[in-house]
């Protein structure tokens, strides 16, 4: 007899359990409805409220800007923007800042100690963040600024290397700008 109440009481709560597990389903895939595609394109503010690593990015830039000779050109202007709707503009500096890290500054991460070796793992860290990050709608103008910027840096040589760390500023800034 005990036995058996025992099964007609665990069968009494599942059918509460089920309804509150369909119910907790049904309200989680009423929420992601309502985000957007790049919800995943944010940064916490906090990143750069940091004076230690604002202080080292900008002390970065400030000293391979001393070294940068071609003032013709700027890599992250106007022109970068072209062409790219608000709502992509982080995903297109997360596509600066990973191209700056993998071309730029992890294979010449021995210049500019000792800010170098502080830098590199917190921009890392930026785009470790902005992983999940995703295009909204056409990528045409993004792909096409970024084949551009990459090109410069490259018929620049050793130049456009070190111009694109003088830049990192910008790369902070419009990373704060667009992803915050």
């Amino acid at each position: 007899m005990a036995v058996l109440q025992k099964k007609s009481m665990s069968f009494s709560l599942m059918g509460p359990l089920a309804a509150s597990c369909l119910l907790l389903i049904a309200l989680w895939a009423h929420e992601a409805v309502g985000l957007p595609i790049t919800s995943h394109c944010k940064l916490d503010v906090s990143n750069f409220q940091r004076p230690y690593f604002t202080n080292r990015t900008f002390k970065l830039a400030e000293e391979a800007s001393l070294a940068d000779n071609n003032t013709d050109v700027r890599l992250i202007g106007d022109e970068l923007f072209q062409g790219v709707n608000r709502q992509n503009r982080c995903y297109l500096m997360k596509q600066v800042l990973n191209f700056t890290l993998a071309e730029v500054l992890i294979p010449h991460s021995d210049r500019f100690q000792p800010y170098m070796q502080q830098v590199v793992p917190f921009l890392t860290k930026l785009s470790n963040q902005l992983s999940l990050c995703q295009i909204r709608g056409d990528g045409q103008h993004i792909q096409k600024n970024i084949q551009t910027l990459k090109e410069t840096v490259k018929q620049l040589g050793e130049s456009g290397e070190i111009k694109a760390i003088g830049e990192l500023n910008l790369l902070f800034m419009h990373l704060r700008n667009y992803c915050v």
